[in-house]
């Protein structure tokens, strides 16, 4: 009995004795003895041939029986992933004390649900179990994801290829069998494995069948299979206006149903869904694909299936691009987040819904752009908490029946497509943090590069000072007025401490620092005024006043230019820009939105950017009132310091040393290995533009940059990161509490 006292000496442990015995005379429940003990303290309704619900649908509402009796229940919780920095999802790293802590946290924010998106390893289960035994009173319930063969169904483009249908019967069947603890998988590369003891069933409020549905896939397979529109299963069925693929869907979930019922339990159903195989028309949108096709819930209905089913959506603010197009004024200042779930509700009248994903990331970079400033990015912590919250409130007035934040944690693997092209080797974006990727930094749970609590921005030196010497290095800066510079850098930022011998006065002076780490660049131009380098300049760094501090890039080297203007002819890339030593800094952009035009898109809609070059002073001390995760720089009398994001100054993957190379082979960004990065400074006089520094001379009269010692550090395969509460846990646990997980309308 693992340590507890015997069931039948509970409370509880009479309702519970029932229901075994119940479950007994039915016949052909599975029954294991470290199974059917499991979980006998979590109450429970039995039904006449012996089946258990914990949860249910009723109407528009999710029930849960509790005190004898069922109760109206929002799902308010999060999603939760399944690694850490520095590693992938298919190595699950995660470990018990990570579960029970994270439970603890979860659970104290107010949240009542996780949900997981693919079977975790068996100490996920084993850690939940031991958890809600803790919190009987009031347990963490989750709710099971199981992923369908995504990269196969895109690639066959059909959902009824036997390979297909075979791989997602055997995950359905793998994952209900994890839950209850009947299942011992051998190890395969990205899969989870081991030995399934502890049955988390109890504590489950529901299956979420499949991930977001490819739409071309979609249409292909209702094209291929118009003979299969319909589907009667002993669970499920299709009604009367179902698709082939809605028929397929409902075999999956009635597959699901029925191995979960040897059980002896049930749990209402649902299939996973978004926004671009939502049911709604949308005449705003300009991408055909994003409003292809449809994935109807309301096609599927429980035939024999008490437990239920509702509808599950992802549905975020920022995306397709018809919620900034459906804005009636073009300005940004219209919701459009609410009238879209109005009317999703109100098309699914008579069952309950669920918002399983959304949210917005905490990230300097930015994706995609939405009204009332709800964009996929650009967002600080305590912004990011505000829209959170903002969102859940908004989804639980429109009579949800659960919000599902996305996520819990910052996942330091993902990749977002304005950045993807740069990112280089694609299989190490684990091993480093590209705040420029918005898609990294959607968690509640913060996780921070090395150095996030070792040097922190707030204009003092002190931290500097007590950083071990291995940790930093003295840069050469022979410059009047700059007393001393040093490098540091963790696995998301370089950072650089500058002692001035004057108190630093933005209004009449700002320092350069040019960066050198590849052959070619910027040798002079109006940045080096009457000045010559005998080596090129990649990127620029200004410190000055708030509005020009930031980085610019060589516009030969210029990203952005170089991928959407020379290759796609997207934006203008002038001859100039395309020369090498131009003398041309260009703002650092990423696109937000591409051209469209006719007739691969539906209306024309121009090329849009933003700048993510701009360096925001502050302090990124979470103790401190005017905290901001997104302050990069500060100063205090004659001390500036500040931290550069890697991509920024062109590195591809710092963690291998390889920058983003010049050359462009077929038409896509190539890497080249570094040994370092030369930081070179000089001061600009305001008033006269006279450069300050750089007097040192070849016998060509040009500065010798070559002659500059390189920051080097060594390349890593590990990781060291700091785990830490984010300003959104905090406002979404205020908006848990306001909500209470009671439904607002319903049912």
């Amino acid at each position: 009995m693992n340590g507890h006292r015997p069931w039948w000496r509970s409370g509880k442990g009479i309702a519970a004795g029932v229901v075994l015995l119940g479950a007994l005379l039915a016949g052909g429940f599975y029954l294991k003895e470290h199974n059917a003990f499991a979980g006998r303290a979590v109450e429970s309704e039995t039904q006449a041939d012996g089946t258990m619900l914990k949860f249910k649908t009723a109407g528009e509402n999710v029930e849960v029986f509790k005190d004898g009796k069922w109760q109206p229940f929002f799902a308010q919780g999060v999603n939760l992933g399944a690694t850490l920095p520095g590693h992938f999802p298919g190595e699950f790293p995660i470990e018990r004390a990570d579960y029970l802590r994270w439970f603890g946290q979860i659970k104290e924010m107010g949240a009542n649900v996780i949900r997981v998106y693919t079977r975790h390893q068996p100490v996920f289960y084993e850690a939940l179990v031991d958890f809600n035994r803790k919190h009987a009173d009031d347990p963490l319930y989750f709710i099971q994801g199981i992923w369908s063969p995504e990269e196969q169904l895109i690639e066959k483009q059909d959902a009824y290829d036997s390979e297909i249908e075979k791989a997602f019967r055997e995950e359905i069947e793998n994952d209900v069998k994890a839950v209850y603890g009947d299942l011992t998988m051998p190890g395969t590369q990205g899969k989870s494995s081991g030995t399934y003891k502890a049955n988390a069933g109890p504590y489950l409020l529901g299956w979420s069948i499949g991930t977001e549905w490819d739409p071309e896939m979609v249409a292909n397979t209702n094209k291929r299979h118009k003979d299969k529109a319909s589907y009667v299963g002993p669970f499920f069925a299709t009604t009367a206006k179902a698709t082939p693929f809605e028929a397929w869907l409902a075999q999956m979930v009635d597959y699901a149903a029925k191995t979960e019922q040897a059980y002896g339990w049930r749990h209402p159903m649902s299939f996973t869904n978004w926004v671009t195989t939502d049911v709604l028309s949308h005449p705003n949108e300009p991408l055909f694909t994003e409003d292809l096709v449809s994935v109807d819930a309301t096609h599927l209905k429980p035939v024999q299936w008490n437990a239920g089913y509702f509808a599950s959506y992802h549905v975020y603010p920022y995306y397709p691009d018809f919620f900034r197009f459906d804005d009636k004024d073009g300005k940004g200042r219209t919701d459009t987040y609410t009238p879209y779930l109005k009317k999703l509700k109100a098309y699914h009248k008579g069952m309950p819904i669920m918002v399983t994903e959304y949210g917005v990331p905490s990230s300097a970079g930015v994706s995609h752009l939405a009204p009332l400033g709800r964009s996929q990015g650009g967002h600080n912590e305590t912004e990011q908490g505000k829209i959170d919250a903002e969102l859940t409130k908004i989804i639980h007035d429109q009579g949800y029946s659960g919000a599902l934040l996305f996520m819990w944690q910052d996942e330091w693997f993902k990749k977002t497509w304005n950045t993807m092209p740069m990112e280089l080797p694609e299989d190490r974006r684990a091993y480093w943090l590209n705040v420029l990727t918005n898609e990294k930094q959607f968690g509640v749970l913060g996780m921070y590069a090395g150095l996030e609590d070792k040097l922190v921005i707030d204009g003092e030196d002190g931290d500097w000072d007590k950083l071990k010497s291995s940790r930093k290095t003295k840069l050469q800066a022979d410059v009047p007025g700059i007393e001393s510079i040093e490098a540091a850098h963790d696995e998301a930022y370089v950072y650089l401490g500058i002692r001035l011998d004057h108190p630093f006065d933005p209004s009449k002076e700002k320092i350069e620092i040019g960066t050198d780490s590849l052959p070619g660049g910027n040798r002079r131009g109006d940045a080096l005024p009457g000045k010559t380098l005998d080596e090129g300049l990649e990127t620029l760094v200004t410190i000055g006043d708030d509005k020009e501090t930031g980085v610019k890039i060589a516009a030969r080297y210029d990203m952005e230019k170089r991928l959407y203007g020379y290759v796609y002819g997207m934006i203008d890339m002038s001859a100039q820009e395309l020369k090498d030593d131009s003398g041309l800094f260009n703002d650092w952009h990423l696109p937000v939105s591409l051209k469209m035009e006719p007739p691969d898109t539906k209306t024309a809609h121009p090329y849009e950017n933003i700048d993510v070059g701009t360096l925001k002073r502050g302090t990124n001390n979470p103790a401190s009132a005017s905290y901001d995760s997104l302050a990069m720089w500060q100063y205090q009398g004659g001390f500036i310091e500040l931290r550069i994001p890697w991509m920024l100054l062109g590195l591809a993957d710092p963690s291998s040393k390889r920058a983003v190379s010049y050359e462009m082979p077929k038409k896509a960004f190539s890497t080249e290995a570094i040994e370092g990065i030369r930081f070179v400074p000089w001061i600009v006089d305001k008033e006269t533009n006279e450069v300050v520094g750089l007097e040192a001379e070849t016998a060509s009269g040009s500065y010798p940059v070559t002659q500059v010692p390189k920051y080097t550090w060594d390349g890593w395969d590990a990781v060291t990161y700091t785990e830490r509460l984010k300003p959104s846990y905090t406002a979404m646990q205020e908006v848990y509490t306001e909500i209470g997980q009671r439904p607002k309308t319903g049912g």
